[in-house]
C-alpha cells in the first residue's frame, strides 16, 4: 500500500473524530496550551528532558497556528492534494523504512502534552499505534489552588520523580502513595531500570485483559482499576503471566473495580436504619440474613489492648443477648502465625456467615477474603473505606471529644492542653480537631499541645506534655492497659508529685453497635443498603445512635457538669455541630468557607489540623512499625510529603 492510502485512511479518521466531536458540541480541533494556560507560565517551565511520551497522552498543540489541521484524535483534516498532505506523505516512508528517530518538542501540563514541534511527526506515530513517542519535554507546573485534582497531579510528580512512570493514572487521592507501598517500596526510594520494566509488562498484561473484560466500558482509569486489584490480591499476583487466571480474578471483584469510577465512592451510614416491625409472618418466616455463628478478628488480645478488650465486651454481649440463636467466636493476634486470611478462611470453614474484623490493620486481609466468599458479610472496623465487598464501622468519637475539650478548657486557667494522639488514621484527625475547637469554644485564646504515642510511645508522648507544664491532657480513645488495669484514658489532671485524676472519659458502646448490626442484618436492612448502593458503605455512627458516650467524674464542678450534659444532649438530637464552618488550619487555610458547617464526608477526610493546635502530623518514617501498618491500611498521614514539593524545584 502506498503512503497516499495510508493518508486517505487517516484523513478518513480524523474527519470521522471531527464529525463526531462536533455532533457533542465539542471543538472537532485539537486544544492549544496557550489557551490553557498563560504562555509566560509556560515559559517558566521545567526541562525534563528526553522523555518516552505515552502517545495516547499526546493531546494538543503549544499554539493555536495548527490546531485546525488536526482532528481531536491528531489525524489530518486538510485534502490530499495540500502541501501539509505532502510532507505527511514523506514521514509516512520515513518512517516505513527506518522509523521516525528525532524527538519532537512538547509540554506537559497536568499529565498531558502539547506538542510545540513535529505536529506531523505526531500524526503519523498515532496513526500507526506507537505507544510511545521520543519527546523533549517541558513541565508546566499549575498554581497550588487547594483543587483535589492539582494536589493529585502534585503526587503525581513526586510518584514520577521516583518511578519514571509516566503512563499511569490515578485519580483517587492518595493513589500513588499507596501503589509505591503496596509495590513494596518505601516512601522516598527510587525505582530500578529492572523494576520500571516489569511494572510496566505487567500493566499493559493487566490493561488489555481488563478492557477486553469490560473495562474500556467504564470511566475508571487502569491505573485506578490496577490499584483496586492490588489491594485485594497483591503484586505477586500481578506479575503471574496467566491471562486467563487474572481474567477470572477481575471478574471475582468487578463490583469493585466498577466503583473505581464513581466521582464519589463512600457512601455513610450516618444513624442505624430504623427497625424493621416484627410480624407473624416474619417471625415465622424470617427474611433476613440467617447467621447463626458470628466471628470476631482481633489484632491484640483483651489482656494486652484496652481497645481488643472494649470488642471482647461487645462480643460477649451479643452472646448474652442473642443467646440460642446465634454462636460467637473469637481469634486474638491473627496478625502473626498463619495470618488473618488464613484465621477467615478457617472462620467460614467453621460457619461463620459474619465477620467482625476489629482493626484497620486486618483490612487488606478483610477485602481479599470478601471478595473471595461473597455470601459472608465482611466487616472492618475502620472509617474512609472505598472497598465495595467489605463494609467498615466506626465511632464519631469527635463528638466526645469537642465535649471534653470544652470540659478541659473550663478547668484550664492558663488555657494550655494537652492531646496525645494515637495513629494519623481516618477519625483519629477529627477528634484532635473537634477537642481544640471545643476548648476555643469556650476559651478562644485556648492552645492544644499534641503528641503522638505512635512515634515513641505513650508514655513518652505523656512525659513530653508534662515536661511543657501542661496539666490537663486528653489521651487515646480507648484505655492503655498498664500491669492489667487501665491507666492514661481520657482527659486527666497531673499533679505535681505526677498523681494522676481522670476527670472526663469517652465511652465506645460496642456492647450496643454490635447488637444493633445484628439485628439489622437479621431483618434484611444491612443487605437492603447494600443492594441498594453502587458506593462502599461506611457506618459511622455517634452519639444519637447511643454508640458514643461519655463519663464524667462527679466531683467536676456543676457549671461545668452541666455544660458538658448540654453539649451531650445538643450532639445526640443533632442540634449541635462541632464542626462549623468555616475552619481556619495551621496553614492559614480556610476550610468550607462558605458553607454553616462541614459536611459529614469533609469531616472523615480531615488530614489538617486547626489553627490552634501546637504539633503536627507525623511523617511516615516517624512512625512505629505497629503505626505504619495502621497507617497503610486507614492513614491519613501523606506517606511521600515533601517528595513533590522537590520534584517541582
Amino acid at each position: 500500500m502506498s503512503e497516499l492510502y495510508y493518508y486517505s485512511d487517516a484523513l478518513k479518521l480524523g474527519q470521522k473524530a471531527s464529525r463526531a466531536a462536533s455532533a457533542k458540541g465539542q471543538s472537532p480541533y485539537l486544544p492549544a496550551l496557550d489557551e490553557i494556560v498563560p504562555p509566560e507560565r509556560s515559559a517558566a517551565g521545567v526541562d525534563l528532558g528526553l522523555v518516552q511520551v505515552p502517545a495516547e497522552f499526546i493531546v494538543g498543540t503549544k499554539t493555536r497556528g495548527r490546531t485546525e489541521s488536526f482532528a481531536v484524535n491528531f489525524m489530518p483534516l486538510l485534502p490530499e492534494s495540500s502541501e501539509f498532505a505532502a510532507k505527511w506523505y514523506a514521514l509516512c516512508r520515513a518512517h516505513l523504512a527506518e522509523g521516525i528517530r528525532e524527538p519532537v518538542k512538547v509540554y506537559e501540563y497536568l499529565n498531558r502534552f502539547y506538542v510545540d514541534e513535529g505536529n506531523k511527526r505526531v500524526s503519523v506515530l498515532k496513526f500507526f499505534d506507537a505507544p510511545t513517542i521520543p519527546a523533549h519535554v517541558i513541565r508546566v507546573l499549575p498554581e497550588r489552588t487547594g483543587d483535589p485534582k492539582i494536589e493529585n497531579y502534585y503526587a503525581f510528580i513526586a510518584f514520577y520523580r521516583l518511578s519514571r512512570v509516566g503512563f499511569l493514572e490515578l485519580t483517587k487521592p492518595g493513589g500513588y502513595a499507596v501503589l509505591q507501598r503496596l509495590l513494596g517500596k518505601a516512601p522516598d526510594e527510587a525505582w530500578t531500570e529492572e523494576e520500571r520494566r516489569r511494572f510496566s509488562a505487567a500493566f499493559y498484561r493487566f490493561r488489555k485483559v481488563y478492557e477486553a473484560s469490560g473495562g474500556s466500558k467504564l470511566r475508571a482509569t487502569a491505573g485506578d482499576a490496577l490499584l483496586a486489584f492490588l489491594k485485594v490480591y497483591g503484586y505477586p499476583q500481578l506479575l503471574t503471566p496467566d491471562e486467563s487466571a487474572l481474567k477470572k480474578d477481575l471478574s471475582l471483584m468487578w463490583e469493585e473495580l466498577a466503583l473505581q469510577q464513581e466521582e464519589s465512592v463512600i457512601e455513610v451510614k450516618t444513624a442505624p436504619a430504623t427497625e424493621k416491625k416484627q410480624t407473624l409472618l416474619t417471625r415465622v418466616l424470617p427474611t433476613g440474613q440467617n447467621v447463626k455463628k458470628v466471628a470476631f478478628l482481633h489484632d491484640k488480645t483483651p489482656a494486652s489492648s484496652g481497645w481488643t478488650m472494649g470488642h471482647e465486651q461487645g462480643r460477649r454481649h451479643l452472646q448474652r443477648v442473642f443467646e440460642g440463636q446465634i454462636e460467637t467466636c473469637a481469634y486474638e493476634n491473627v496478625m502473626e502465625g498463619e495470618g488473618p486470611v488464613a484465621v477467615m478462611e478457617r472462620a467460614i470453614a467453621d460457619g461463620c456467615g459474619l465477620i467482625f474484623a476489629t482493626s484497620p490493620r486486618i483490612l487488606p486481609a478483610s477485602l481479599r477474603v470478601a471478595v473471595a466468599h461473597p455470601e459472608v458479610v465482611v466487616m472492618n472496623c475502620s472509617v474512609n473505606q472505598r472497598h465495595r465487598y467489605v463494609r467498615s464501622y466506626y465511632g464519631r468519637m469527635y463528638e466526645a471529644k469537642f465535649i471534653i475539650g470544652a470540659v478541659a478548657a473550663t478547668l484550664s486557667d492558663s488555657g494550655e492542653l494537652g492531646y496525645v494522639a494515637d495513629y494519623p488514621i481516618f477519625g483519629q484527625i477529627a477528634g484532635i480537631n473537634a477537642f481544640a475547637l471545643g476548648a476555643q469554644m469556650i476559651n478562644p485564646r485556648a492552645k492544644v499541645h499534641l503528641s503522638w504515642a505512635s512515634v515513641r510511645g505513650g508514655e513518652h508522648a505523656d512525659t513530653a506534655l508534662i515536661e511543657r507544664g501542661i496539666r490537663l491532657i486528653s489521651t487515646q480513645d480507648s484505655a492503655r492497659l498498664r500491669n492489667g488495669s487501665s491507666s492514661g484514658f481520657g482527659l486527666y489532671r497531673v499533679a505535681d508529685d505526677g498523681e494522676r485524676t481522670l476527670l472526663a472519659a469517652p465511652l465506645w458502646r460496642w456492647d450496643v453497635y454490635y447488637e444493633t448490626i445484628l439485628r439489622r442484618l437479621r431483618d434484611n436492612t444491612v443487605k437492603e443498603e447494600y443492594e441498594r448502593s453502587n458506593r462502599a458503605l461506611n457506618y459511622y455512627w455517634g452519639m444519637s445512635a447511643g454508640v458514643i458516650d461519655l463519663r464524667l467524674d462527679p466531683t467536676l464542678p456543676r457549671g461545668t457538669r452541666r455544660l458538658a450534659d448540654y453539649l451531650r444532649e445538643s450532639i445526640a438530637k443533632e442540634v449541635c455541630n462541632p464542626f462549623l464552618a468555616p475552619l481556619h488550619t495551621q496553614d492559614g487555610s480556610l476550610i468550607g468557607e462558605h458553607q454553616h458547617a462541614l459536611s459529614i464526608e469533609q469531616i472523615i477526610g480531615m488530614d489538617y489540623l486547626v489553627d490552634n493546635v501546637i504539633g503536627a502530623i507525623p511523617t511516615y518514617a516517624e512512625l512505629s512499625p505497629l503505626a505504619q501498618s495502621t497507617v497503610d491500611a486507614a492513614g491519613v498521614a501523606p506517606s511521600m510529603r515533601g517528595v513533590a514539593e522537590e520534584s517541582a524545584k
